[in-house]
This record gives structure tokens, sequence and C-alpha cells, in this order.
């Protein structure tokens, strides 16, 4: 799909993830102007981030996050080159994943 983009650092101990997720986020709350009816819900429900094979941030979501969310969040034990993946599922069963390596 590659809805992911996920830029990895190590700045000291710490490594920075930020991610940008290209995702509709529809609430089910909005009504079409056309035809009047409301949009269907359609938004990400659940984040995992992995160091690895380690997961180091499952977050669940709901409709009121933004369209097109930007996550980032920092944690320690990362070195370079070492393998983050950021993977998403939505509330229609709709997956993606993708991994980066810390730079």
């Amino acid at each position: 799909m590659g809805s992911i983009k996920i830029r990895a650092k190590l700045k000291g101990e710490i490594t920075e993830v930020r991610t940008l997720i290209k995702h509709k986020m529809e609430t089910g709350l909005r009504k079409d102007k056309k035809t009047k009816k409301l949009i269907p819900a359609h938004f990400i429900q659940e984040v995992t981030a992995k160091h690895g094979d380690i997961e180091i941030v499952h977050a669940h979501w709901g409709g009121a996050i933004s369209k097109n969310p930007y996550f980032s969040f920092q944690f320690k034990g990362g070195k370079v080159g070492d393998d983050v993946t950021i993977s998403w599922i939505d509330n229609k069963g709709e997956k993606d994943s993708a991994t980066a390596k810390i730079k």
C-alpha cells in the first residue's frame, strides 16, 4: 500500500521516530456535500511500532485522529542500522506496515 513514511534518527542514547501515515480517517459523522448522506466511518484503530522484534508502542486510535496523521515518539536502546517497523490496521480490516533503518 505504501501509506507510511518513517524517519528514525539516533540522537545520543535516544532514537527519535517520526511517521506520516496516509489515511482518510473518516469519523462517520461527516456528510457528503452532494448526496447529504453520512460518509461511512473509516479510521485507523491500532498502530504498533517495533524495534527489531520488540514491540515498543501499541496505540489504540479512533475517529477523532486527523486525516493523514503524524505520529512521533522516542525510545532508548536503538543503534544505527537497527530496524524500526510501524504497522496499522483500520476499522475495515485494511492494514499496512513499513520498516526503516535507524540513521
